[in-house]
């Protein structure tokens, strides 16, 4: 659904200097897009680091470096680098044929050896991808011309999907070996749309368009993103003209704006979700106060008054556009039930269960204001919660050393849809990105990772889901949609992963 109004914009402003980035020209013909990122950029290898699975951050990535598969906006999959793919008869094996004719940023041919280099680079535990435990499930890596082969040591459904996903880069073999990861992190080259010109740490990037991309040039020429992490600052940025395109505003400014002369709005379903960890640890042992926690929670109230409607409840790990998505895997809101199953652990209103639960402030639209919400839902059932105020970066740092609260409040991104990269991954204790290790859902997990027979496989991720919904092991809040504010002068293709990509956007 696109929520907009389009109007000639009736003004136009002098360039002007703003700090080191520059004010925009409020002229439809824009020389130098001027885009308000919600979050910083820690690094420029999209394939190491806990910060490499932040959904938000792929954006930046995505404008630098190709996917092996790329998906288009409505996330089917397309032809990237990897042209085609496949396994063979008996799953032992996987073949890729590679794009020919696509060149570096400094000018260097790519070939099928980069793609084989980064899969070898990738499978490798001591080079700290995050998602070694997909890319580690083949070996013997081949390049032979245009095609990549590869024996499989475990066979994985999900492989190929991975190839669209998180750390699902390909980077430059002789490059990154002659500079090192210190001068690559300097001075990254990828085969994407967009080449770095500068970057301020802290700052902003500017980009600069790969005339040569296969894919086509990019519209714009020249782009700045700025690292504004402040939603009410990135409202100022749109509002006065700083900035051409923004994401992530409070939802009642998404409205306010939009209705603004010169400025349009676009706001879509995305593939995110807003949820709360439990971590098994402390009161979050007992299923009775998790139970409550779940129960106490009214998502549509939450999603009408604080999100002005836009959201989507849900009560498992996907959302409908996932492959596993389940709408009779229920949850409720019942306050009373709530608080006779904190009466059965011996808590109440005057004696209430407490923990702390921690949250982002304005990296997702209300966050903060959600969380609160909850916690004084919860007062009114007997839990009383702590509420601790966190960037981003911590929470990787805290959910990969597996030391988060015991509440924690996260957006979960899955755009390719599968559920053993929503449910899977959240939920299943060996995997970083999971705090809970409850021993039940393990033994329920681990044979559908390898299982062949896809009808049984996702039946069996539905059967996870209901069981983990059953015993409230987190809580689902809701599939998000996404608010992008803009000029008049630009169009902007939404993405449903969410990454706010500058190569689709034109002049309008």
């Amino acid at each position: 659904m696109k929520l907009s109004r389009r109007s000639l914009l009736k003004t136009s402003a002098a360039a002007a200097t703003f700090a080191t980035v520059g004010l925009p020209s409020f002229a439809q013909e824009i020389d130098e897009l001027v885009i308000a990122y919600n979050v910083n950029l820690p690094s420029w290898d999209p394939t190491v680091g806990p910060s490499a699975v932040n959904p938000t951050i792929q954006g930046f990535y995505q404008s630098i470096f190709d996917l092996y598969i790329p998906q288009n906006p409505d996330l089917s999959f397309g032809q990237g680098l990897i042209t085609d793919y496949g396994w063979n008869d008996d799953q032992t094996k996987i073949w890729m044929e590679v794009r020919d004719g696509v060149t570096w940023h400094n000018g260097d041919p790519f070939t099928a050896e980069d793609i084989a280099w980064s899969l070898e680079r990738a499978a490798n535990a001591e080079t700290g991808n995050p998602i070694q435990f997909i890319w580690g499930k083949v070996e013997n890596i081949t390049a032979e011309g245009n095609r990549v082969t590869a024996d499989v040591k475990e066979y994985e459904p999900t492989f190929f999907k991975w190839m669209s996903f998180l750390t699902g880069y390909v980077l430059p073999k002789k490059y990154y070996e002659e500079v090192g990861a210190d001068g690559f992190e300097a001075a990254p080259i990828g085969t994407g749309p967009y080449m770095v010109e500068k970057f301020e740490r802290n700052a902003f990037v500017r980009l600069k368009a790969n005339e040569n991309y296969w894919g086509g040039a990019p519209a714009f020429k020249s782009v700045t993103i700025k690292f504004v992490t402040d939603a009410a600052s990135r409202v100022a940025e749109i509002e006065s003209g700083n900035s051409h395109v923004t994401l992530e505003v409070p939802y009642e400014e998404f409205d306010r704006l939009k209705a603004k002369d010169g400025i349009e709005g676009v706001a879509e379903p995305i593939s995110d979700i807003g949820m709360i960890f439990f971590n098994d640890i402390d009161v979050m042992t007992d299923p009775n106060v998790r139970k409550a926690a779940a129960l106490a929670i009214d998502k549509g109230l939450i999603i009408e008054r604080l999100l002005s409607g836009y959201g989507v409840a849900i009560d498992t790990m996907q959302t409908p556009d996932y492959a596993a998505y389940d709408e009779t895997i229920t949850v409720g809101h019942d306050m009373e039930k709530a608080k006779e199953l904190l009466a059965e652990s011996g808590y109440s209103v005057d004696n209430p269960v407490k923990f702390k639960i921690q949250t982002t402030k304005g990296f997702k639209p209300k966050d903060y204001e959600m969380v609160q919400a909850i916690v004084g839902l919860w007062r009114k059932v007997g839990i009383e919660a702590e509420i601790e105020v966190y960037e981003i970066a911590k929470h990787y740092e805290l959910r990969a050393a597996d030391t988060l609260a015991p509440a924690a409040f996260y957006n979960w991104g899955n755009s390719v849809g599968d559920p053993t990269t929503s449910t899977g991954f959240a939920m299943f204790g060996p995997s970083p990105h999971s705090v809970w290790d409850g021993e039940e859902t393990f033994n329920m997990i681990l044979p559908l990772w390898g299982e062949k027979d896809e009808a049984k496989r996702i039946e069996g991720w539905k059967a996870v889901d209901r069981h983990i919904a059953e015993n409230a092991e987190v809580i689902p809040l809701l599939q998000y949609v996404q608010p992008i504010l803009h000029v008049s002068g630009v169009n902007v293709v939404p993405h449903r992963s969410g990454a706010l990509l500058p190569h689709l956007m034109t002049r309008a």
